[in-house]
């Protein structure tokens, strides 16, 4: 014997017009388009500037996951590799695995982890990888000079809360890029004064490249301010 039907459906259930429960006309209705990129829980803010400007002091006071973009470097030995003064120009886009920054970048914003290389710049190679979680932050920051070629995908992918390129008067970036690399001993001393003085002679047209490229030229403590006003 077939059970017994009432006119709201099976059991009283509720129906729509064409008979299907009201709930599962609510999950269709709702329901996310086959390939549908879900929005990300997190954002990312990309922050740039010259060699010695003070990305790396800022990002250190804000307190917030970090992944640094210099970890992305290719390895020295990789052939086709952009050179300079006798030396891998490191300075150069084509020194950077933008495309694996992008991914790992995308991983964190939407899954919360990914796992990123170590790059160890003295030997010019990837030593390893690390497992990097973001925790319950809402903002990622994205630090290097290669930050603003990430601009345009970030914001394609709805991914970019803020796009920072970080001003100093150059005679202080030269000092403090110097006194840095020196202390950690990433290249010969001759070397890292020449390559200083190429910086310090290009520093101005690098800015505009950057802005140009989306991001907004801030000093450093308005820039550590914006990115306050996020969280």
């Amino acid at each position: 014997m077939s059970e017994p039907t009432t006119p709201g459906g099976r059991h009283g259930r509720a129906v729509d017009a064409t008979g299907a429960p009201l709930g599962a006309a609510q999950d269709a209705l709702f329901a996310e388009p086959a390939g549908a990129r879900r929005p990300p829980g997190r954002r990312v803010v990309l922050l740039t500037g010259p060699s010695g400007s003070g990305k790396t002091s800022m990002v250190r006071r804000l307190g917030l996951p970090v992944l640094a973009l210099d970890d992305f470097y290719r390895d020295g030995d990789e052939p086709g590799l952009p050179h300079r003064f006798g030396i891998v120009d490191w300075d150069d886009p084509g020194s950077w695995d933008a495309g694996r920054a992008l991914a790992a970048l995308e991983r964190l914003c939407r899954e919360g982890e990914a796992e990123v290389p170590v790059y160890d710049i003295p030997s010019s190679r990837r030593t390893g990888t690390v497992h990097l979680s973001v925790g319950t932050s809402p903002v990622v920051v994205a630090e290097g000079i290669f930050a603003a070629d990430l601009v345009a995908a970030c914001r394609e992918r709805a991914l970019l809360a803020d796009a920072i390129c970080l001003q100093r008067p150059v005679a202080v970036s030269f000092t403090f890029r110097l006194l840095r690399d020196v202390a950690e001993s990433r290249k010969p001393p001759h070397v890292l004064v020449r390559r200083g003085l190429a910086l310090a002679r290009a520093e101005p047209a690098l800015v505009r490249r950057w802005t140009d490229l989306g991001c907004r030229p801030l000093p450093v403590a308005d820039a550590e301010a914006a990115v306050r006003s996020l969280l």
